[in-house]
């Protein structure tokens, strides 16, 4: 597969289990300015499906973290995202995005209540410092809050798929089931204190995500008990690669792709997540005035292939006639599901007529039928 372009540094920054990646004899490449597995021997599609079925165990270190601290802190979030963070109690999270002016996405992030005036921000790790630069700036001076980014201070692991909660389990005497999704807790893992345990993720399957002091040791330590844990289950080490098919097949929006500066919240889906309701925020007034005018123009959809061919990033979207009308945001094969799945972008009248497309594939006009997202959802326990 192609993994989706990002934006390269002179110098790829590394995490703290770059040299265990290595040892493992992964595939780096070069991502967001970091240096990272893109998979491991064996291969993506083997790790893809160890997560829908038993583990996988990710290295997540170059996803950044923005902590903001004070009385102002709530105040200050509300005003430069799109969900509401005053309904979250201490120790919830909710899914969440920066907005420009305009309405669309600076960035999507994860919102973490800490306590009243303590909240964490983890956002993407090649618009980390992007995102960084412009919460300072539209914070401004504000009083009474205090903002820093402490993603240098964090190492973040993620185990995921059916059996997460009983590798992870054998680490910790937290009691994992009680946590629920989108909630978080602090305690010790593998020795190591208050690591903060979210049930969150970006594969569509069950599992944690663990933050950790960032130092070499306590890291590979933590990474080598995981699988460790998990080798009865069958547990595999997963690069970036299986992060995006699995996050493509859960229906899980890519920035860049499904979100960016140019797509806002209505034409993305995202709408659920958007509470127009709430006091002021930077880009409410954009996507009032596109509800008032109708709704948006445009819409993501989702697509799976009915006839052979490949629906890549980036491919023309056309109309039955073979007139062009839009494009592919994200496309690939979908190993579990075995079918070649995508998203792309296309007129709204489009989107509500539920009608095929074709995907222009190399020389070749291939036919699509649309289907909902997400295409993968786990069963319900």
């Amino acid at each position: 597969m192609t993994l989706p372009a990002s934006p390269i540094a002179a110098t790829p920054r590394k995490t703290a289990l770059n040299a265990a990646h290595r040892a493992l004899k992964a595939k780096m490449v070069d991502f967001g300015g970091w240096d990272m597995p893109v998979e491991y021997p064996g291969g993506l599609v083997a790790e893809h499906l160890a997560v829908r079925t038993s583990a996988g165990l990710f290295d997540v270190s170059h996803m950044g973290e923005i902590r903001f601290r004070g009385p102002g802190a709530l105040a200050a979030i509300q005003h430069i995202t799109m969900n509401d963070a005053s309904r979250l109690k201490d120790g919830q999270a909710h899914y969440s995005a920066l907005l420009t002016p305009e309405g669309t996405f600076v960035d999507d992030i994860l919102v973490h209540r800490l306590s009243q005036h303590d909240y964490l921000l983890v956002v993407n790790a090649g618009t980390k410092d992007k995102d960084y630069a412009w919460i300072r700036g539209q914070v401004g001076e504000r009083q009474l809050v205090q903002i820093s980014d402490d993603s240098a201070d964090y190492s973040q692991l993620a185990v995921q798929g059916p059996r997460a909660l009983e590798t992870l389990q054998k680490l910790t005497k937290v009691d994992l089931a009680a946590i629920k999704n989108y909630w978080f807790t602090f305690g010790e893992v593998c020795d190591v204190p208050h690591v903060l345990i979210a049930r969150t993720g970006y594969s569509g399957e069950d599992g944690f995500e663990l933050y950790l002091p960032s130092d070499i040791a306590t890291t590979e330590k933590v990474w080598k008990a995981l699988l460790d844990a998990g080798a009865e289950f069958g547990i595999r080490p997963c690069g970036l690669g299986a992060r995006n098919t699995l996050r493509l097949e859960a229906g899980m929006p890519l920035y860049g792709h499904e979100i960016s500066d140019t797509i806002n919240p209505f034409e993305s889906g995202h709408d659920h997540w958007l509470k127009l309701d709430k006091d002021e925020f930077i880009g409410r007034e954009a996507l009032l005035a596109v509800q008032a005018a109708g709704g948006p123009k445009r819409k993501i959809i989702g697509l799976e292939m009915v006839e052979r061919g490949i629906a890549r990033d980036g491919y023309p979207v056309l109309d039955l006639e073979g007139h062009e009308i839009g494009v592919v945001t994200s496309g690939s094969p979908a190993p579990f599901l075995k079918t070649n799945i995508a998203f792309a972008l296309v007129p709204a009248s489009v989107a509500a007529s539920g009608e095929d497309v074709m995907v222009q594939v190399r020389a070749n006009q291939v036919r699509a039928k649309q289907v909902p997202a997400p295409f993968y959802k786990r069963a319900k326990k």
